[in-house]
């Protein structure tokens, strides 16, 4: 299985490229499956259109509008591919079908029906499936969501039991930071589903959260690769996405942190004197769930003399009007005293799997923080991640930081 994103099919000259590509996969003696997203931009322009045309649209017809930027790029890849004499066809969402269900806009993939694809493939014939998309039960076109092609991919490659999803990007695999802030980040031979999955969740925007969660549920090997290649030239091996038994069995010394990630893309409220009793925090977090509001990190304070605590939590910066207008709205109910709010604000994550059997990570992380005079908001923990909360402007430095902190700079770097 090979899936090709929107910066590798941006234009006829990058799907040729990618044609090539595929070219040499299936000289290689493989069968070959392809999952393509929209040329890049694409989807924001076909979403555009639909505001324009109704604020209020109806998701249904949505779906209609925006699967057609799959829909365009496979059908030119298919071409493409002939055009180098590799045997091709197109196999839209609603033709094999991906089968999906719950809500337009956002659907989940239930099934896949494989019997014509697999057969059409064991006969050396390239499939080339738009991703992204999928049918409902009523038998209306239904898209899975932004970033949704990786999910396609990850959920094919499951179904026809392919040996590994290739994901090309506009990045040669997955790195321990973002290259741009720490030119020593080293890329990765190997990640955990597990690792992959907390870094993706944190701010790492290499692969969708959802597709990894379903790799790691079915079992699918994930190599994270790049597409831009000189023609002729072969990609160059990427960052595998496996379980901890395959990293466990191999020759790899592993390290304690994996990777160091950041998000500017959160904010904060805090709620003042919120009656410290049972059912309290329900009142705040149960209409922000109804209206989907994500929230992240909750710290309730220590409670006050009159039975009443400050409960402080992050969300997207992007909910940060709607969720307050909601608080707002629900302030009787709570009976909080103020709202308040920040925006400039980021979240740091340290993710390892090692950090399981480590003690002392934490404290790494908090000291090599304050030496550098950079103040902790708020914390939390799972069992292969440290956040925390800090200003946005020292978020560049805090990356640098902590990458050297817990040994990750590449030596042969600059």
């Amino acid at each position: 299985m090979m899936k090709f994103g929107g910066t590798s099919m941006a234009g006829t000259e990058r799907i040729r490229t990618v044609a090539s590509i595929v070219k040499r996969e299936v000289d290689a003696g493989n069968e070959v499956a392809v999952v393509v997203s929209a040329m890049s931009g694409e989807t924001d322009r076909l979403v555009n259109f639909c505001r324009e045309a109704s604020p209020i649209y109806d998701p249904a017809e949505y779906d209609v509008v925006v699967a057609s930027g799959e829909q365009v790029t496979s059908g030119l890849l298919a071409l493409s591919l002939q055009a180098l004499g590799v045997p091709a066809r197109s196999w839209l969402g609603w033709q094999l079908p991906i089968r999906t269900m719950e809500a337009h806009e956002k659907a989940r993939i239930d099934t896949v029906e494989t019997e014509g694809l697999v057969a059409a493939m064991q006969a050396g014939k390239v499939a080339v499936i738009p991703g992204f998309q999928g049918l409902m039960g009523d038998n209306r076109v239904a898209t899975l969501g932004r970033g949704g092609s990786d999910t396609s991919a990850v959920a094919i490659a499951a179904a026809i039991k392919a040996d590994r999803c290739d994901i090309y990007t506009d990045v040669d695999g997955v790195y321990t930071t973002d290259p741009r802030i720490v030119p020593k980040a080293q890329k990765l031979q190997m990640v955990t589903y597990e690792e992959m999955l907390e870094l993706a969740s944190v701010g790492a925007k290499v692969l969708q959260t959802r597709s990894v969660g379903l790799a790691m549920k079915e079992g699918v090997r994930v190599q994270v690769l790049s597409s831009f290649v000189e023609p002729g030239q072969a990609p160059t091996p990427g960052t595998m996405i496996v379980s901890d038994e395959e990293i466990e069995g191999s020759d790899m010394e592993r390290q304690l942190i994996t990777g160091v990630a950041y998000d500017k893309n959160e904010a904060k409220i805090i709620l003042t004197r919120v009656p410290d009793k049972p059912g309290a925090v329900a009142h705040i977090f149960g209409p922000l769930a109804d209206a989907a509001i994500n929230v992240d990190m909750i710290i309730q304070n220590v409670g006050r003399e009159k039975g009443e605590t400050d409960v402080t939590f992050t969300l997207p910066r992007a909910d940060l009007a709607r969720a307050s207008q909601i608080l707002e709205n629900a302030k009787e109910t709570i009976g909080f005293n103020r709202i308040l709010h920040d925006s400039t604000i980021a979240k740091i994550s340290i993710v390892g799997v090692g950090m399981k059997s480590h003690a002392g990570v934490a404290a790494t992380m908090f000291e090599a923080l304050a030496e550098r005079g950079i103040n902790i908001e708020a914390i939390s923990t799972s069992e292969i991640k440290i956040s925390v909360l800090i200003n946005e402007d020292f978020t560049e430095l805090a990356v640098r930081v902590l990458h050297t902190a817990y040994g990750l700079d590449a030596e042969d770097a600059a």
